[in-house]
């Protein structure tokens, strides 16, 4: 299972190191060739304008929005979530997104660099609440059919999954807790025993 973390702007090496601790070949994605063997991807936390405007520039927009059409998994936290979701609000109007997941959400909702915090998040199915830390963090204003909440706050929904794209608002790879990352990983797994 060979994952890659797109390294253009943000937290990628936190991504990085939980998934090979899980065991998962992790890899950095900067180029087009970077996505040759990778079975799913992580679209990290930065700055959402940023990377849109990096993934042009790179020429890596295309091939991974063809990867991803194709079913590839993919795994968004924070401003990850914003460059996947279907539409955001506040955003810049020449900001792209690739519009993967059924979600209407808002920058820096919960506040600037400031107002961030950390709160535990309730993870659908489990007991045990996860650590969030949440910075300059997006909120989900608005869920599609066919989405389901995979972790809320107070009730909110702050992660979520359509198909085989799943995003957070808060950044799960900054605390020790690898529980979606693990859920990640078995997406990827699924997906690649399902191609097999």
């Amino acid at each position: 299972m060979r994952i890659g973390v797109l390294a253009l702007q943000g937290a990628s090496a936190a991504h990085v190191d939980v998934l090979r601790r899980l065991g998962a070949e992790a890899v950095t994605v900067k180029t087009p060739s970077d996505l040759d063997g990778v079975d799913g991807v992580v679209l990290p936390g930065g700055e959402s304008t940023t990377i849109s405007f990096l993934l042009d520039s790179n020429e890596l927009r295309r091939p991974l929005a063809e990867r991803l059409a194709e079913g590839m998994p993919a795994f968004g936290t924070c401003a990850g979530m914003i460059l996947l979701a279907a539409s955001a609000v506040d955003g810049r109007p020449d900001q792209r997104s690739l519009g993967l997941i059924d979600l209407e959400v808002r920058r820096n909702a919960y506040g600037r660099q400031v107002s961030s915090f950390e709160a535990p998040v309730r993870i659908a199915g489990e007991d045990l609440p996860m650590h969030g830390v949440f910075i300059r963090a997006p909120r989900i204003e608005r869920m599609g059919e066919g989405v389901e909440a995979v972790a809320t706050l107070d009730g909110d929904p702050v992660a979520a999954r359509q198909g085989s794209v799943m995003v957070a608002a808060f950044h799960p790879e900054l605390t020790t807790d690898r529980r979606l990352h693990a859920r990640f990983a078995s997406m990827v797994m699924r997906r690649g025993v399902q191609a097999a």
